[in-house]
C-alpha cells in the first residue's frame, strides 16, 4: 500500500468530540472519488495506522475530521500545541460506497465516526437523502440542508440505539441504497436484519464497522510518545527510535 507524507496546516475544533485537520499532502496522492473513502493516518509517536474518512480533498488539501476519545494516541496527539506543523503519514485512500444503478433515494445511518462520510455522501450524490446521526454533540450545520436529518443523542453509558432506529425505518418505495457505519458488533446485527428481515440484495446496502466497543483499554506499559519526541530531537532514525522503544519495554 502506497504511503504519502503530509503536513498539518490547520486544526479546528468543531465540537467537544470532533476536530478537523487540514493536511497538505505530497504529490502522488490521488482521491478515489468514492464518497466514503478513508485513509490510514500515522501520527508522530505512533507506529500503527488509524483510519479516518476523507471529509474533502482538493488539490493537495486533505481534510480529516477526527473523533476524540477518552484515551488514544491520535487523541493525545491532536490536542497538543505542536499538532499543527507536524509531519504525518497517510495511506492511499480506499472506499466502498457503491450506489446501485436505478437507485432513487438513499438512507444514511451512523454515529459520530460515520458523520464525515454521511456529510460527503449527502453533498455529492444528488439523490434525496435521509440521515439518522447518533452523536454526543448536535452539529446542525455539519450536514447539508438538502438532506433530511434526525439527530439522536448518544446514550451516556456508551451504548447505541441505532439498531432500533434501523428496525423502525419506514422505507421509501422503489429502489434505493442504505449506507451505515458504527460500532462493529452492532453493524453485524444490522447486516443480519437487512439480509433476513428486509431481504435486501447485497448491492442495495453497505454496512461497515468503524470501531470496536471495549470494556476498557489496557494501559501502555511504555508510552511511545516521549520516546518518539526525544529520539527525533536527537536526530535518530525511525529504526533507532523503534529499537529504543523495544528496549524500554523489555
Amino acid at each position: 500500500m502506497s504511503q504519502f507524507s503530509a503536513s498539518v496546516e490547520a486544526r479546528e475544533k468543531l465540537s467537544p468530540h470532533l476536530v478537523r485537520l487540514t493536511l497538505s499532502v505530497d504529490q502522488g496522492f490521488t482521491s478515489t472519488g468514492v464518497l466514503d473513502e478513508w485513509v490510514g493516518l500515522v501520527v508522530p509517536g505512533q507506529f500503527q495506522s488509524r483510519y479516518y474518512t476523507v471529509r474533502s480533498y482538493a488539490g493537495s488539501e486533505l481534510v480529516l475530521d477526527v473523533v476524540l476519545h477518552d484515551v488514544g494516541l491520535v487523541t493525545e496527539w491532536v490536542v497538543r500545541d505542536d499538532c499543527v506543523g507536524s509531519t504525518v503519514t497517510v495511506s492511499e485512500p480506499k472506499g466502498s460506497y457503491a450506489l446501485p444503478e436505478g437507485a432513487r433515494w438513499q438512507l444514511l445511518v451512523g454515529d459520530l465516526t460515520g458523520l464525515p462520510a454521511m456529510a460527503r455522501i449527502a453533498e455529492a450524490s444528488g439523490l434525496p437523502t435521509r440521515i439518522w446521526a447518533e452523536v454526543p454533540d448536535v452539529l446542525p450545520s455539519y450536514l447539508p440542508a438538502s438532506a433530511e436529518a434526525t439527530w439522536l443523542e448518544s446514550p451516556a453509558d456508551g451504548s447505541s440505539r441505532l439498531a432500533e432506529v434501523v428496525e423502525s425505518i419506514d422505507w421509501p418505495p422503489g429502489e434505493g441504497y442504505f449506507w451505515m457505519a458504527g460500532e462493529s458488533a452492532q453493524m453485524r446485527a444490522i447486516r443480519k436484519h437487512l439480509m433476513r428481515e428486509r431481504r435486501l440484495p447485497a448491492t442495495a446496502y453497505d454496512v461497515m464497522g468503524y470501531w470496536r466497543s471495549s470494556t476498557g483499554r489496557q494501559p501502555r506499559a511504555v508510552d511511545p510518545g516521549p520516546i518518539w519526541r526525544e529520539g527525533k530531537a536527537e536526530g535518530l532514525s525511525d529504526e533507532q527510535i523503534w529499537a529504543r522503544y523495544d528496549e524500554a519495554r523489555s
